[in-house]
């Protein structure tokens, strides 16, 4: 089990407190550290067995994907399951698009997550203003803390509209959903804005910290990736703007086998040690150099299993090139699949029978999971050519 983090040199910003069941979250308390179960949440006994190691890790909330009725019917036998051995764990639901699902988990949890990218999708006569009071109605009745999720993958596409100003779109959406919240009178709400990059992370939450001081802030690099750069990209972002008083809770987003997602967990609470004890391990912005590959963390919205293999092998294969400029993003659901993989070089979306492969956002078709690999150096070995013959022109 990890050790309790220090943070007695971490000097924090003057946030309000929101509350998410047992945990305090901003109001000056401990930075609070969140992990996600890697497990299909209908599989309940999985499920259940990984929120006790998350927990008996150190993860002071812990979520889970629901996305159906069924998984609803889950959550709730693993909250009753929880209750008979009187563990008191802090749970988070991340809604997607089936935000009417608020109804059902809210008794079940202490916090919901929405991303303002998805609420355009389900019920689009619905106005976004009625879908968000919908939530809170909600999540105020159960007592249930809010995090506004706004990501660079999945951006609303109102505010995104023609422009590539990711952050200007992110911190547009991210205020009209403050807005709404104070339209609301709520105020039990926590807001993260993340992307893969960490150098945009370190940029929008140290704009958005200006511009909304009072609101308590969930930091985390999204996809960040495999080890060991996953770490290095999650830790340049994390030291940057903790050490700036930003941030009041956590998650390191990893690709990991199922059984090792507890490793999110105890890198987040070293990162924040050692930024409380002032050691600084990182630099002050992340250089991109030679080939970079995105691959979101193992979780339960991942569409096949065989996606954290596959991300693997993509690493060891790519390995010959790591001296080229090349962005290759493995992804492994439909969530922030897209976007991510139309911003890549090659890009892979992994369904759960096939991987669709990108090449600068057009689709070049759909593989096998075995023939995947062939195909993906190929495409590789075409764009390093073609890179090659610009640059002797």
């Amino acid at each position: 089990m990890s050790k309790p983090q220090v943070q007695s040199a971490i000097e924090r910003r003057h946030t309000r407190a929101v509350r998410a069941g047992g945990v305090i979250i901003g109001g000056g308390a401990p930075i609070a550290v969140q992990s996600m179960c890697a497990t299909r949440t209908q599989d309940t006994e999985s499920t259940l067995k990984q929120i006790l190691l998350l927990k008996k890790h150190g993860a002071d909330i812990i979520r889970v994907a629901v996305d159906s009725k069924r998984d609803v019917e889950a959550l709730k036998e693993i909250r009753s399951r929880l209750d008979s051995l009187e563990q008191e764990v802090n749970l988070v639901v991340d809604l997607q698009e089936s935000y009417r699902l608020v109804e059902a988990v809210a008794p079940l949890v202490q916090k919901i997550r929405y991303n303002p990218g998805h609420l355009h999708h389900h019920e689009k006569s619905v106005a976004v203003a009625e879908k968000v009071s919908f939530i809170v109605r909600h999540a105020e009745r159960h007592g249930c803390a809010v995090r506004i999720g706004v990501n660079f993958g999945s951006l609303d596409p109102e505010k995104k509209g023609g422009t590539d100003d990711r952050l200007t779109a992110a911190l547009a959406s991210a205020d009209e959903h403050i807005a709404l919240m104070e339209g609301l009178e709520f105020e039990n709400f926590v807001v993260s804005l993340k992307s893969s990059d960490p150098n945009d992370v370190i940029d929008i939450n140290t704009l958005f910290a200006e511009r909304h001081p009072e609101v308590p802030v969930h930091l985390g690099v999204t996809e960040a990736g495999m080890l060991p750069m996953g770490e290095i990209k999650t830790r340049i972002a994390f030291e940057n703007l903790l050490a700036r008083g930003i941030g009041d809770t956590v998650r390191v987003s990893l690709t990991l086998p199922f059984a090792e997602k507890y490793e999110e967990i105890v890198i987040a609470k070293r990162i924040i040690a050692d930024v409380g004890n002032g050691r600084f391990r990182s630099v002050p912005r992340f250089i991109q150099e030679g080939l970079n590959i995105i691959s979101c963390p193992s979780c339960s919205r991942v569409e096949n299993e065989a996606f954290v293999e596959l991300a693997a092998k993509v690493k060891e294969m790519a390995s010959y090139a790591s001296g080229e400029n090349i962005t290759i993003a493995v992804m492994g659901c439909r969530v922030n699949g897209p976007g991510e993989t139309d911003d890549a070089d090659l890009g892979l979306w992994c369904a759960p029978r096939h991987v669709n492969l990108k090449r600068k956002g057009e689709l070049l078709g759909a593989f096998s999971y075995e023939e995947i690999l062939p195909k993906l150096r190929q495409e590789l070995d075409s764009l390093i050519s073609s890179r090659t013959e610009r640059q002797s022109a």
